[in-house]
């Protein structure tokens, strides 16, 4: 019997049903900087099941690192719970328009409900998930990393669980960005944050921009970024930054200590992932002080324990985030307390231009895309 976790939700044990006999357009990730716009298998709807047709996919962080060097996270033998393996359908950031219901899903769906994906596959067996910690399920995956299609797909077909209904006021592009702002929610709310914190955010990509606008949303008194793009030092600004430092330029440790009471700040959180950032970061904290790992590392990384030992500060990591953190964030939207969302949205393309407008322009142009969205066909 699926275990029912803290949100009330059942695991994943019912998978996507057969394909119907049609064929759609998918982006597959077939191995290292091989992405194919393909025709592939339509989905059928299942029992338990809903079918979309994405409308907006994000290209994340963890799709590029796939492209550039994987496959790491996407799997290269039968996944546990999916089943699948490489190659797989792409996009796990996405939003979409409910297009058929399997049976047995409650009857608070409709066909035409404007939704969003929260992509966490889990099986609802292991102590993660019995304690209701499906984020750290043992054998966990991502739908549009793992198997079960994805959002840069014409259809896919989803459980119940990993569905969720969009208020009339938020739209479908801001939709997508719901799933890298939760990963950022998630990050402040794990955390022992108060909003008179002074907390330093190590990067200025679109998770470092998500823990700015979640900080902002809770009042933070001080938030400073570390950032050496000039582009993103101006977004981390206009997004809600009270200061932004270079770390090429400026001596990170030293500012923080100034700019924090002479102590350093309170939390300081890494969506950076590279060791001279770790370094000022634990160096930057004050006593009893918290370092929070956000970033998925690409090597190995060094910790010198008397850094913390001799302050009696903490290392904490956070893995993406639970299902309340999407009502959360998607309230907080609806409400304004999100307001600069929208500005994330650098580039928006078609389906059939992901690699070279997409994949390709991040690798090349960095500097001047935060968030770069596909355009699928669930548009209402």
């Amino acid at each position: 019997m699926p275990a029912t976790t803290q949100d009330g939700d059942h695991s994943a044990q019912n998978t996507p049903a057969p394909t119907t006999d049609g064929t759609m357009k998918a982006v597959r990730f077939h191995g290292k900087e091989d992405l194919r716009f393909e025709d592939i298998a339509e989905p059928k709807c299942g029992k338990g099941q809903i079918k979309i047709k994405p409308a907006w996919c994000g290209i994340c962080g963890s799709d590029l690192h796939e492209y550039q060097g994987g496959p790491s996270i996407c799997p290269t033998s039968p996944h546990p719970i999916t089943g699948e393996q490489v190659p797989v359908t792409f996009g796990h950031e996405f939003s979409g328009v409910i297009e058929e219901l399997g049976e047995g899903v409650a009857d608070t769906w409709n066909v035409g409900d404007r939704v969003c994906v929260q992509p966490i596959i889990y099986d609802g067996d292991c102590g993660a998930c019995q304690a209701g910690l499906i984020n750290c399920c043992y054998s966990n995956g991502f739908v549009g990393l793992s198997g079960w299609g994805g959002g840069l797909s014409e259809h896919l077909v989803v459980p119940e669980y990993a569905v969720i209904k969009l208020p009339d006021s938020v739209g479908l592009d801001v939709a997508a960005l719901v799933e890298p702002l939760a990963v950022g929610w998630h990050a402040v709310n794990a955390s022992p944050f108060k909003p008179s914190d002074s907390c330093l955010v190590l990067g200025g990509g679109p998770i470092g921009l998500a823990v700015i606008q979640a900080l902002r949303a809770r009042g933070c008194k001080q938030i400073i970024v570390s950032e050496i793009s000039q582009m993103r030092k101006e977004y981390a600004k206009e997004f809600g930054a009270h200061h932004v430092l270079d770390p090429t330029k400026d001596d990170i440790v030293a500012r923080c200590r100034e700019l924090a009471e002479g102590q350093g700040v309170n939390i300081s959180f890494d969506a950076a992932g590279v060791q001279a950032g770790l370094d000022q970061s634990v160096l930057a904290l004050r006593a009893k002080g918290t370092h929070v790992n956000i970033a998925i590392w690409e090597k190995r990384c060094s910790i010198f324990p008397n850094d913390f030992c001799f302050r009696e500060k903490t290392y904490m990591a956070v893995a993406t985030y639970v299902k309340g953190d999407f009502q959360e964030v998607i309230n907080a939207i609806a409400d304004g307390r999100l307001d600069m969302c929208k500005k994330m949205i650098t580039k928006r393309i078609g389906l059939d231009e992901v690699v070279e407008e997409g994949f390709k322009a991040l690798i090349k142009d960095k500097d001047n895309q935060v968030k770069i969205l596909v355009r699928g066909s669930g548009q209402i």
